[in-house]
């Protein structure tokens, strides 16, 4: 991904106007790539005095900074006329994730420009505290260089990881690529690494890059359903990430799908992870094609063994798919019917699998939901590629680096 105008949430006018105005007027020129002062004055229906005066507070703070731009039928004379634009130099953040099989990493400017990308692939398996803080530590390293840049020219580290993650308290209750359970990370992580640090599970990174720098940057409300090693979901609501009041919400692949069902890999059984993630085909597929141990083949190539199963033909393949579909249904008709969103994002690796999202499984879906006469929401398919949950951890460290400078800037005389 690379230089794109603009980033973060594009917000109506006249439609949030409950934060303070400094915010919103920052948040738009940033979303808006550069706007002049009149353009912020009238979509925020206030008056060109204050906007003058709050943006001539952001540029003294460093936060803002004054562009120079044609003029329409430009015929090279006269004063350019000026825009004003994010001060992209003013913070920048790094964005980690940690998963089962490849750690990535990004470097963005304030402005949301993207200064590098990193990707190390890993052998499987969870990791205790001290292996994780020597990933992240080798990782950030590296991604700095890339950039050409000193850690210390950081403001904050976004950082990523599947499981039970309270947000708020920077604890992780339960990961699969992390041995301990309730773990407070952030400390950890703080001292280590030598920078603030913002942690979040991977499904709610996936919501914020595309809140930030994706489709969903003009919706109020979209859903957005992982498909990886497990099964996660993020949900915004009015422009923000819901997360619920304990900071674990929206566990869609751990939602009850079957009583006393099939063993899910957070130890509980019958969740809807446990019948569409990847353990999940590849448990099935070794009993019904008999295929080599799962310990002596990585997962991934016991998928596409699968996949070519299904793909030639073969029917007890082509049932593991679609059972996995009809189950995938079920979840998000339960989606739809609890949260009514506008667009659902299907995405990560496993939108390769077609048999998943197939149109049958779209139309049972369909019949699953509240039948109100009007058409289902809107599906998408995204495949980002590897440094997608790096791009959510890097908006995560945007976001919580935004309101901090902001605070800053309202404090200065």
């Amino acid at each position: 991904m690379g230089t794109s105008p603009g980033c973060g949430p594009l917000i109506p006018p006249l439609s949030d106007t409950a934060r303070p105005l400094r915010q919103q007027i920052f948040e738009r020129v940033r979303a808006a790539g550069q706007t002049a002062r009149a353009s912020l004055a009238r979509d925020l229906a206030v008056s060109p005095a204050s906007v003058t005066t709050l943006t001539s507070e952001l540029i003294e703070a460093g936060l803002l900074e004054e562009i120079a731009t044609p003029r329409e039928a430009d015929s090279g004379r006269g004063r350019p006329a000026v825009a004003l634009g994010v001060r992209a130099g003013a913070h920048l953040v790094a964005g980690i994730k940690l998963s089962d099989r490849e750690h990535t990493a990004v470097v963005v400017d304030f402005a949301g420009n993207r200064l590098a990308g990193e990707a190390i692939p890993r052998q499987p398996g969870p990791m205790t505290l001290p292996e994780l803080l020597d990933a992240a530590d080798a990782l950030l390293t590296r991604v700095c260089a890339s950039a050409g840049i000193a850690r210390d020219a950081l403001t904050a580290v976004g950082l990523g990881v599947p499981g039970f993650v309270d947000a708020a308290s920077g604890t992780v209750h339960w990961s699969p690529v992390i041995t301990e359970r309730h773990l407070p990370l952030v400390p950890h992580l703080t001292d280590h690494l030598g920078l603030p640090v913002h942690v979040d599970n991977d499904a709610n990174l996936v919501t914020l890059a595309e809140l930030w720098f994706g489709a969903g940057r003009t919706l109020s409300d979209f859903a957005v359903v992982t498909i990886e090693h497990g099964l996660g979901m993020g949900f915004v609501l009015n422009h923000r990430l819901y997360r619920g009041a304990r900071g674990i919400g929206m566990e869609l692949g751990h939602t009850k799908v079957q009583m006393d069902g099939a063993l899910c890999r957070c130890g509980q059984r019958g969740c809807l992870e446990a019948y569409v993630a990847d353990y999940a085909l590849v448990r099935e597929a070794q009993t019904a094609l008999n295929l080599p141990n799962r310990d002596t083949l990585a997962v991934g190539a016991l998928l596409e063994s699968l996949y070519d199963h299904a793909k030639a033909g073969n029917a007890a393949a082509r049932s593991i798919f679609h059972r996995a579909g009809r189950y995938l249904a079920l979840g998000l008709a339960n989606v739809v019917n609890l949260f009514d969103p506008g667009l659902i994002i299907l995405s990560g690796d496993r939108m390769r699998y077609d048999y998943l999202y197939a149109q049958e499984t779209l139309s049972e879906m369909g019949a699953m939901m509240l039948d109100t006469g009007r058409p289902a929401p809107r599906i998408e398919i995204h495949a980002w590629g590897d440094l997608l949950w790096a791009h959510g951890a890097a908006a995560l460290a945007l976001q919580e680096v935004t309101e901090a400078a902001l605070d800053a800037a309202r404090a200065v005389p």
